[in-house]
């Protein structure tokens, strides 16, 4: 009885590596067929004001802002906005307002809330200051060069697209945790979104830019609306589609500059970003397993070592998975044209670090944001908690 169980769970294993090795082929193919691009010639060169909201000092926060600020594109605004009075953000944007006198710059500072998601308020505040029709979103550990305002505009020179996004890539400040956060945004969270953009159209957003068309973020009923969700991004998105518009993902990817000072801070950011997944994309992310194909191998391994005991069937198992996760790695730093480095060595632990906060965001809805724990409703509600958040 108990041979043929384990004989059941190893057909099983061996399906789910198959599975996992068609999925890998598939984001590969997805990641070569991505087109980059840079801005287009075109004379649509609508307006545009950027709204930047800030909290707490990030990594390289003055060149993280100061790249928005120099943009190749005849009319724009950038604000930028806090919600306490005391940020120590303050001092560094008021320094890049005196270093840039012929930049359209404003600093809002306005401690009101109107739900439980803490940056949605803060953009509420900032929006009134807001001078222009386009409105382009992105989170202040972002960078960018001065052709991006010209690329994630131009989509809107078609009447029925509502919002842009982009992919971003990671660039670890330093640290091993930053290396591992960062390959995880490269080489697992951006082919995922390439596989589903292949697959079905785009209907949500990412934090690196959300762009979209004023009339319609007052149409949707303004910031209020996305307010108490986790995942404002991928609910503003939603919103801008349910309206009939299209959500088109941009050509350009900004970059991600990733510092996780710790392997504590690493987890719980990461846990946290497992569980918003789990709230969008419940059937997705319960089955993202099929994204970490050394674990499964290891597991599929294990079954045939009690069952049928072949070495060499074991071996190759492990093998496929590992080959596959390093063309992964190669296409990726290829495409995002990242520099040469010894990540490739640390594929595997990546692999099994992913799988393992995978399985523990399936323990609780509770997270950890900003320092404050919060729990996550089944629809993406935000609520805050006593408590430690795992």
């Amino acid at each position: 009885m108990i041979v043929d169980l384990l004989y059941v769970l190893m057909l099983v294993a061996v399906a789910i590596n198959v599975a996992s090795a068609a999925y890998v082929m598939l984001a590969i193919r997805s990641v070569n067929a991505f087109k980059r691009n840079i801005a287009p010639s075109g004379a649509f060169r609508p307006p545009v004001t950027v709204l930047k909201p800030v909290c707490g000092l990030d990594e390289a926060l003055y060149e993280n802002l100061r790249s928005f600020c120099r943009q190749d594109y005849p009319d724009y605004q950038i604000v930028f906005g806090v919600l306490d009075s005391d940020d120590p953000a303050i001092p560094t944007i008021e320094r890049l307002i005196e270093d840039l006198p012929g930049v359209d710059i404003e600093l809002v500072v306005d401690n009101s809330v109107i739900g439980g998601n803490l940056k949605v308020s803060n953009l509420n505040n900032m929006v009134r200051a807001a001078k222009h029709d386009v409105l382009v979103i992105a989170d202040s550990d972002m960078r960018v060069d001065e052709t991006y305002l010209a690329a994630v505009v131009s989509p809107f020179a078609a009447a029925d697209v509502g919002a842009v996004t982009c992919l971003y890539k990671g660039t670890p400040a330093r640290r091993l945790p930053s290396v591992l956060a960062s390959m995880f945004i490269n080489e697992w969270f951006l082919p995922s979104v390439l596989v589903s953009a292949r697959l079905r159209d785009l209907r949500f957003c990412f934090g690196a830019t959300m762009a979209v068309r004023r009339n319609l973020l007052n149409e949707i009923g303004g910031f209020k609306a996305i307010s108490n969700y986790l995942a404002d991004d991928h609910e503003l998105g939603k919103l801008v589609s349910d309206l009939g518009y299209k959500v088109v993902l941009s050509g350009y990817v900004v970059e991600n500059i990733v510092f996780e000072e710790s392997f504590k801070r690493f987890f719980r950011h990461e846990l946290r970003w497992s569980r918003t997944v789990r709230t969008v994309e419940p059937y997705g992310h319960a089955f993202s397993f099929i994204m970490y194909g050394i674990p499964l191998a290891l597991i599929g391994a294990l079954f045939m070592w009690l069952t049928i005991d072949q070495v060499w069937f074991e071996i190759g198992l492990v093998a496929v998975a590992v080959a596959l996760r390093a063309a992964m790695h190669i296409a990726v730093r290829r495409k995002l044209d990242l520099p040469k480095d010894h990540s490739l060595w640390l594929v595997p632990l990546r692999d099994m670090v992913s799988f393992g906060i995978w399985a523990t965001s399936l323990l609780s809805r509770h997270i950890e944001w900003r320092g404050k724990p919060f729990s996550v409703s089944r629809d993406g509600l935000l609520a805050a908690k006593k408590g430690p958040a795992l």
